[in-house]
């Protein structure tokens, strides 16, 4: 079966559970903004714990190689401020607002128009930033567990741990 194939299933079974997950709403999207509503945070975090444990062990599986890119603080600080400003400005984040114009929410679709419009800016200013913001804090290919010098399933472990934790913590506090 095609590579794309398995993209586009993927992309699908996310989208769906996005919605089954009612992180589509904005009352939800606010909510985690204003750290008064966990959901979205819990959604991702199940997210991240998964995909760590899937890619390393495909990877130690031999069926994927990492290809780890290089820790650039000026391109990650410039982009983090971006995508905060639109999502606290839109209420949606990249992937909610495709989720939210297939529910039908047309407002999302402002959202859709800006982020084309931003990959359009950035490819043609490419080669400038190339030259100037990409290299403001470059430290080359990093992970944590090659930064601690450890096997990364410590790590894992230690993330998985820390993830239980922080749900049972938010559930506690009815977050």
């Amino acid at each position: 079966m095609n590579i794309l194939i398995y993209g586009l299933i993927t992309g699908i079974l996310f989208g769906f559970l996005l919605q089954k997950g009612r992180v589509l709403r904005y009352d939800k999207q606010l909510g985690a903004l204003r750290l008064i509503d966990m959901t979205i945070v819990k959604f991702m975090g199940c997210t991240i714990l998964v995909g760590m444990v899937g890619i390393y062990l495909l990877s130690d599986l031999g069926m994927v190689k990492l290809s780890i890119k290089a820790t650039n603080l000026g391109g990650n600080i410039i982009g983090g401020l971006m995508f905060g400003l639109g999502w606290g400005l839109l209420g949606y984040c990249p992937g909610t607002s495709m989720g939210a114009l297939g529910e039908g929410r047309w407002d999302a679709g402002w959202g859709i128009l800006g982020m084309l419009a931003g990959a359009a800016v950035y490819a043609e200013v490419y080669p400038v930033m190339k030259k100037t913001v990409l290299t403001w804090g470059n430290f080359g290919s990093l992970t944590v567990p090659s930064v601690l010098n450890i096997n990364h399933w410590v790590v894992v472990a230690a993330f998985i741990l820390a993830g239980i934790f922080l749900f049972v913590w938010f559930e506690k506090k009815n977050l």
